[in-house]
């Protein structure tokens, strides 16, 4: 209903798909550790010492307490963005949460979350509904950020959901992840649920897997809207991606009849294009276990039944590759 014919037509075409070998030789029931990012048992925030932090570009400072505030988001950069509405800046205690503590002002997000700007306010409101349903859930119980958001989704009523999705639908998408691909990588280990490069430094092969980490540290950890992150992923993998998503290989279809030319969104399918490979990963392989349902999830089910975890990393490399 209220959907361009375009895009009804192709989800009756995909609905009616079959694919071949829907149980891929190479697909893992277990979520891959590198994507699913765990903090070690005992870690904790730092102790605040009282000293205000700053950063480049900014007049704003905050101390550990105010920069870890659930209920209110480190604004370094206001004029980045529209005023922020309250569900988005301030949130509302106990339990739900500022949507922009984890989602950053201009909605571009971290490995361990989503980007949300410039989605379409639909689509965001849908993914909130099936968090607090218990509809979409992660392969990893263990995720915090995902059990956040549940309990985020829980708290906020109908009206704060549209408000905070109304405000980052509107934001623009801009480069946020540079995509490199490499034969090694950084050594890294989790710390704040994301990659972050171990000490002293040292490198190791990539393998079959996807290194995302912050340009910058220490301004990530300090929670900068203007300090992105680079991808390290397989050689190879953006041209295999491409090359599968245009064609589906026999085991999918191309990603472009539902989600657009260029992966940028059709309707109120999302975007893919510019996205954290990290989160694509994580909702390939949700969806593929049964960890990610919903009426908009099972049309995805079919898709990514025959997708094998080679795949999965392709695919996301090629997406995240494109300018969003």
């Amino acid at each position: 209903r209220n959907m361009p014919f375009a895009f009804r037509k192709s989800l009756a075409v995909l609905a009616g798909i079959t694919l071949v070998g829907q149980t891929g030789p190479q697909a893992s029931d277990v979520p891959p550790s590198w994507a699913y990012a765990v903090n070690p048992p005992g870690a904790t925030l730092p102790a605040d010492d009282g000293v205000p932090r700053r950063v480049a570009g900014s007049d704003r400072a905050y101390t550990i307490t105010q920069l870890f505030d659930l209920f209110g988001v480190p604004d370094w950069h206001p004029g980045d963005h529209p005023a922020m509405p309250a569900p988005v800046g301030q949130g509302r205690r106990p339990d739900a949460l500022a949507c922009g503590f984890c989602h950053l002002p201009n909605g571009l997000g971290r490995p361990e979350n989503s980007s949300l700007a410039g989605l379409p306010a639909e689509y965001i409101v849908r993914q909130v509904a099936d968090f607090k349903s218990g509809a979409r859930r992660s392969s990893e119980p263990r995720s915090l950020p995902v059990n956040f958001m549940i309990r985020a989704a829980k708290a906020h009523t109908e009206d704060e959901v549209r408000i905070a999705a109304e405000y980052f639908s509107r934001l623009p998408v801009r480069p946020w992840i540079r995509v490199v691909e490499a034969e090694t990588v950084p050594k890294t280990h989790v710390a704040g649920w994301m990659l972050v490069a171990s000490e002293p430094p040292a490198t190791e092969p990539i393998g079959a897997r996807i290194i995302e980490m912050p340009e910058d540290l220490e301004r990530t950890e300090l929670r900068d809207s203007r300090s992105g992150f680079v991808a390290y992923v397989p050689l190879g993998s953006v041209a295999r991606g491409r090359s599968l998503a245009d064609s589906g290989g026999g085991r999918t279809v191309g990603c472009a009849l539902c989600h657009g030319a260029d992966l940028r969104g059709l309707g109120p399918v999302p975007a893919l294009a510019g996205r954290s490979p990290s989160y694509l990963v994580r909702q390939l392989y949700d969806l593929r276990n049964g960890h990610r349902n919903g009426p908009w999830a099972t049309l995805m089910k079919p898709v990514v039944a025959g997708l094998t975890d080679d795949d999965i990393v392709d695919l996301a490399a090629y997406a995240a590759s494109l300018a969003p």
